[in-house]
């Protein structure tokens, strides 16, 4: 069960490796895009792609999907990226019905947890395998892999190297299960869980008066999607959205406001924060193309009234 391409990945491992899969259940096709054409996931590309039984159901509760389903008579249940199942459908299969999460659970519990993970600075992440229960990400723990986040690494960088190394480790998973030897653990209970609730375009906006750290690690947690954003104000009092993708830090002391933008009109462009400058260095003006800084300014007339908000 499944949506995106973090989940082909583990579909994909469990195809070439020989496993019996009688189903594949994904979202219903849905419009996308400026022209709203009718696309369908990732997962049901690869199912149709090797000719594997696709159920798509708008309601996971409704009679004639949960009869499908148990027609099926599959033995386990894995589940990667999807929606929130209903008990009659993850308590169906005599091995039950495992997911995999992309952090180190308990911490992260969450419809985000690449991003979080980077925005707040951890220095490791991971993926998780474990059986489902009532509460959303917080069934026994089966197994754990872990992976370093580099000082630049952004949530794509992350996301296809979680992809890869959860797909190996569902494999693994799935013959523990079967030879018997899986043992499941509940969740530690931490002092400070940290959460990872889905993250919409109003959250993404950059506060300047942060850190250089915070900053950085904001728009390489949101790059290259959904994509830190701020605002370009003139001096006119108009503004116009960026979206800006990658940055440098230059921590230093200064008496700038936070917003203060500085600019040599050709090589680089630099914002005050609260402990130094944070170097813009790939950025999207609204309605145009994504550029490098360089290119960006060589069509871009710069002026020192203008700052961030």
């Amino acid at each position: 069960m499944g949506t995106p391409d973090f989940a082909v990945e583990s579909l994909k491992a469990l195809v070439e490796n020989g496993y019996k899969i009688v189903g594949v259940v994904t979202m219903p096709d849905k419009p996308m895009g400026r022209g709203y054409k009718i696309q369908c996931s990732p997962v049901k590309e690869y199912a149709m792609s090797k000719g594997l039984h696709l159920l798509q159901p708008d309601n996971l509760k409704d009679a004639a999907f949960i009869e499908e389903l148990r027609s099926l008579r599959a033995d386990l249940q894995i589940v990667v990226a999807f929606r929130m199942l209903p008990e009659i459908v993850w308590n169906m299969p005599p091995y039950g019905t495992f997911n995999l999460h992309a952090s180190l659970l308990p911490q992260y519990r969450g419809a985000a947890p690449i991003n979080w993970a980077i925005i707040n600075g951890e220095k490791e992440t991971g993926v998780t395998t474990f059986f489902l229960k009532h509460q959303i990400d917080t069934g026994d723990i089966l197994m754990q892999e872990k992976i370093a986040i580099g000082e630049n690494d952004n949530a794509e960088i992350i996301h296809d190297k979680l992809m890869i190394l959860g797909a190996q480790l569902v494999l693994q998973t799935v013959d523990k299960i079967i030879d018997g030897t899986i043992q499941a653990q509940p969740q530690k209970t931490c002092e400070k869980l940290k959460p990872a609730p889905k993250i919409f375009k109003e959250t993404c906006q950059i506060n300047w008066s942060q850190t250089c750290d915070q900053i950085h690690n904001f728009v390489r947690g949101l790059s290259p999607y959904p994509v830190a954003w701020s605002e370009l104000l003139f001096s006119d009092g108009k503004t116009v959205s960026i979206k800006i993708f990658t940055t440098k830090k230059e921590v230093c002391s200064h008496a700038f406001a936070a917003g203060t933008l500085l600019c040599d009109g050709k090589t680089y462009l630099k914002v005050a924060c609260q402990d130094g400058f944070i170097h813009i260095t790939s950025l999207q003006l609204a309605g145009k193309k994504r550029l490098d800084i360089c290119n960006f300014l060589r069509g871009f007339q710069f002026s020192d009234t203008m700052k961030m908000q």
